[in-house]
């Protein structure tokens, strides 16, 4: 039998929403009278809140599991209990049990049920549930308490698109869009506990939508009345929802930043439609000129693959092209990483691994310069940077502009503060900053 643990620590891999997921499982151990440990390795109970969108990521859980264990054994006392939550624990369910000998297995569909599945682990056995019910699990999470000046808000869950490369319909399942009234509640509670800015989140956020039809623009336009409420984001989108209402919204809505995230994946046809991406090239480009025709100065961020199946130099070129086209502010690259169970594993065609490294470095390297051109762009404008946490020197502090980008900046301003700046100096991947 297993001790009742004490104290939690909470990591988290991957994507907004498993931070989220990650918060809100931490919420749940407070709520059961637990406290908050500084590190896994003085903690009783840690929850390691995993990604299954690489192949590296679900290699590194069962590194973090060995590592765990092998610090309790150098420190000479007992290994703490282990839950592994998020989507690895949905795909590999009692797997990981035998694998790893976990304590608990809890899917990210499931894991208001964390504090029961650690009583039954504590009583000597092992605990598994990776259900999908059609009962939300909100309504059974405590309500916001302390946050940062930053928060996220999950809107949207699960996806329908089924891109060939993707396991996130298996492991959040079908596109499930939470009540209008119960994310506007959560909004006001996460200012009451001191958010100044919002970001809602889902896999398909743009997605959102409701019965009475508001679409996620209709949200955004509620969101934007919280007194208190400075500025909204939201991520990920997905091309096939940019919808008019949400475009015009970039125009409408004050509180709304002028940034984008809008993954692409590929600049060519034929592997977009091998992807099983809804969208061409052309109509990618299309909705980018229809959002900057009515934002100029919106910040524009993607997510890319390279070396999937089939990829040739020539297509590959077409995503370089792609990029030098759009000129992001940011963006994410990876290899591809075939997923067990998806089509694309099984697909014939693969690139060899010294091809996707070369491709990657030249698509990273367009990619860096084009943040950095766009960071440039900002020198000498003045803007309003919410200020996040204190930076690493005496007096500095550091936030974010309403383009994302990090801004440093020395200044008597508070945590949760938003103050007019003044742009001095432009790197590579952050600002410098004058408190005016």
């Amino acid at each position: 039998m297993s001790a009742t643990p004490k104290t939690y620590h909470v990591k988290s891999f991957g994507c907004q929403m498993n931070v989220y997921d990650g918060e809100r499982m931490a919420e749940l151990m407070a709520a059961q009278g637990m406290t908050a440990a500084a590190d896994a390795d003085s903690a009783d109970l840690v929850v390691l809140n995993t990604c299954h969108i690489r192949e590296k990521a679900t290699d590194r859980v069962y590194s973090d599991i060995g590592h765990l264990r092998k610090k309790a054994r150098n420190a000479e006392r007992a290994a703490p209990m282990i839950a592994i939550a998020g989507c690895v624990a949905q795909a590999e369910g009692d797997e990981i049990i035998r694998r790893a000998k976990v304590d608990v297995v809890v899917g990210p569909q499931a894991y208001h049920n964390l504090p029961a599945l650690i009583a039954q682990a504590a009583s000597g056995t092992a605990a598994t549930d990776i259900d999908m019910p059609a009962a939300s699990k909100f309504g059974a999470l405590p309500s916001r308490r302390r946050v940062g000046p930053s928060a996220f808000l999950t809107v949207q869950e699960g996806c329908d698109k089924f891109c060939t490369y993707c396991v996130v319909p298996y492991t959040r399942g079908a596109e499930v869009s939470r009540p209008f009234a119960a994310i506007v509640d959560e909004a006001k509670s996460l200012v009451d506990a001191g958010a100044r800015e919002i970001t809602l989140l889902g896999q398909n956020v743009n997605a959102w939508d409701d019965d009475a039809g508001t679409g996620l623009h209709g949200l955004i336009a509620a969101l934007d009345k919280i007194s208190g409420l400075a500025r909204i984001r939201y991520t990920t989108s997905h091309p096939n929802d940019m919808k008019e209402g949400l475009i015009r919204a970039h125009a409408e809505v004050a509180k709304l930043m002028p940034f984008l995230h809008l993954p692409v994946q590929a600049g060519n046809d034929r592997i977009l439609k091998a992807m099983n991406r809804s969208h061409s090239r052309d109509s990618y480009l299309r909705i980018l000129d229809r959002v900057r025709a009515i934002r100029p100065d919106i910040a524009l961020s993607g997510d890319f693959i390279v070396g999937f199946p089939g990829e040739t130099e020539e297509e590959f070129r077409d995503t370089l092209s792609l990029v030098d086209a759009v000129g992001y502010a940011q963006c994410f690259s990876f290899k591809y990483s075939p997923r067990p169970g998806t089509p694309a594993a099984e697909m014939d065609g693969a690139v060899p691994e010294e091809v996707m490294d070369d491709r990657l470095q030249r698509l990273q390297a367009a990619l860096n310069r084009d943040q950095a051109a766009f960071n440039a762009a900002t020198l000498g404008r003045t803007c309003s940077v919410l200020i996040e946490r204190k930076g690493k020197l005496p007096g500095q502090m550091l936030g974010k502009s309403p383009w994302l980008q990090s801004v440093h900046l020395m200044t008597d301003a508070a945590i949760g503060d938003l103050i007019e700046v003044e742009v001095v100096r432009a790197d590579p991947n952050s600002l410098a900053g004058v408190a005016l």
